[in-house]
């Protein structure tokens, strides 16, 4: 993708499902980090960041400078000498070195894997949006419409969000069938994965 494309698929998605356009580039950056990591190996501390104005992708690497020793990670750590030796003379101990990593064809797995992390961090984006509209409606009465009946318990659908009536809080004697109309107290608020 080049540049604003990037900027204007996050604007859109953003918009579509109702959520901030800067989470949705912050997963378009975690999404291309684990890319990433999976071209250059997973030990490596490489972290992407995208220009909000101008969408340019930067992928880089991070490097700690520590004493000989001192390396556990031989890979997100190196030596003053060996810092000397790239060419940064100025290098002491507790330097972090950036350097740019040139982009790359990210290849069809890896753009699947980017795929699921930027479905899942804006279902999670969702989720908690939805969590923040409830939390604070405890006690209230809502309306909604029974999408399914399992084993007495209804599924009401909200319109931005979904509650469960059990079968021992409704009104004995009152049978519940698909697209009734319903009327219900909000008892409890909760975050799940679904």
């Amino acid at each position: 993708m080049n540049r604003v494309e990037i900027l204007q698929v996050a604007d859109t998605v953003a918009r579509e499902k109702n959520i901030e356009k800067e989470l949705v580039i912050q997963a378009i950056e975690q999404a291309i980090q684990k890319a990433g990591r999976s071209k250059y190996g997973h030990e490596h501390d490489i972290r992407c960041h995208i220009d909000r104005k101008s969408g340019e992708t930067q992928l880089k690497l991070y490097r700690t400078v520590t004493a000989p020793e001192e390396i556990e990670n031989e890979v997100a750590q190196i030596t003053v000498e060996q810092a000397h030796k790239m060419g940064k003379k100025d290098a002491s101990v507790g330097d972090v070195l950036i350097d740019l990593l040139p982009a790359f064809d990210y290849g069809r797995v890896a753009a699947q894997t980017a795929k699921q992390v930027i479905m899942q961090n804006i279902r999670e984006a969702e989720r908690e949006k939805q969590y923040n509209e409830f939390k604070d409606r405890v006690g209230e009465i809502v309306s909604g419409v029974i999408k399914r009946v399992e084993y007495g318990n209804a599924t009401i659908d909200l319109g931005r969000g979904e509650a469960i009536l059990r079968r021992d809080d409704t009104i004995p004697r009152e049978h519940l069938k698909n697209g009734d109309r319903v009327r219900a107290y909000v008892y409890d608020v909760r975050r799940e994965q679904r």
